[in-house]
C-alpha cells in the first residue's frame, strides 16, 4: 500500500485562493472598510509574488553568459602573459629584491584578478537579493498598515458605556465584529508571513532567509498583540453576557 506524497514546498496558488476567500469575507462583513482594501492589495501582492518567485528560479542567462565571458578572458590574459615571460632568465637578470618585489605584484594581480571573478560570478545571487529585498519591504509595509487599522479597535470599550468624544469616535461594532475583524488581521499577517517564506524557498540566500526571519517575527508579534485583544474581549463577554 502507497501512501501518497506531501508537498514540502508551499504552493502560492493556495495562497492567492486563500487570500481571495479572506477578501471576499471581509467585503460581505464589513463593506466597504479600509480593511478590505488592505486586504485586496495583500491579494494584488500575492499575484505578483506568484510570478516573482517563478521568475526567481530561472538562471538568469545574461549575467551567467557575462560571467562567463569575463572568466574565458582573464584565464585567456594570464596564460598568454606567463607564456610570453621567460621565465629561466629571470634568476640571471634580477636581484633577489627585484625578484621579491615581482612575485609581490603577480600576487597583487592575481588576487585582483580572482576578486573581479568572484564579483561576477556572485552578481546574479547579489542582483536576485536585491530583488528578493525590495518585495519584502513591501510586505513589511502592509504588516504595519494593518497593525494601524486594529490600533483603534479597543475591546474594552465595546461593553463599556460612555458618550463618543472627538477623541473616542461612536462605537460602530459589537463585540462578535469586532473578534471576528480582529481574527481577519490576524489571518492576514500569517498569509503575509507565508508569501514571504516563498522567497526564502526559491532563492536559498542565508541574507534573504534572515530578512524572511524578520519578517515572520514581525507578524507573529504584531499576531500575538491582536490575539491578547481578542482574549481580553472574550473576558469582557464572559463577563457581561447581556
Amino acid at each position: 500500500m502507497t501512501t501518497p506524497k506531501r508537498p514540502r514546498i508551499l504552493d502560492v496558488s493556495k495562497i492567492v485562493e486563500t487570500i481571495h476567500g479572506l477578501q471576499a469575507r471581509i467585503d460581505q462583513q464589513f463593506p466597504g472598510s479600509g480593511l478590505a482594501g488592505v486586504c485586496g492589495s495583500l491579494g494584488q501582492a500575492a499575484r505578483a509574488t506568484s510570478w516573482r518567485t517563478a521568475a526567481l528560479s530561472r538562471p538568469y542567462w545574461g549575467l551567467r553568459l557575462l560571467a562567463f565571458i569575463v572568466v574565458a578572458a582573464v584565464l585567456a590574459a594570464q596564460i598568454y602573459i606567463a607564456d610570453h615571460v621567460d621565465w629561466s632568465g629571470i634568476p640571471g637578470r634580477t636581484t633577489p629584491a627585484e625578484l621579491a618585489q615581482g612575485l609581490n605584484a603577480m600576487v597583487n594581480l592575481l588576487l585582483l584578478a580572482f576578486a573581479g571573478l568572484w564579483f561576477v560570478l556572485t552578481l546574479e545571487r547579489r542582483w536576485k537579493r536585491q530583488r528578493v529585498f525590495a518585495y519584502l519591504y513591501e510586505f513589511r509595509s502592509l504588516a504595519h498598515i494593518i497593525d494601524m487599522h486594529q490600533l483603534t479597535k479597543d475591546p474594552t470599550t465595546v461593553l463599556s458605556a460612555g458618550l463618543p468624544t472627538v477623541w473616542r469616535p461612536e462605537k460602530k461594532m459589537s463585540a462578535p465584529q469586532l473578534a471576528r475583524y480582529l481574527d481577519d488581521c490576524t489571518e492576514m499577517l500569517a498569509l503575509i508571513a507565508k508569501l514571504a517564506a516563498l522567497y526564502a524557498e526559491r532563492t536559498q540566500d542565508r541574507e534573504v532567509t534572515d530578512a524572511v526571519n524578520e519578517i515572520e517575527d514581525l507578524t507573529s508579534q504584531l499576531g500575538r498583540k491582536i490575539w491578547e485583544k481578542i482574549m481580553v474581549l472574550e473576558q469582557r463577554r464572559a463577563a457581561h453576557p447581556a
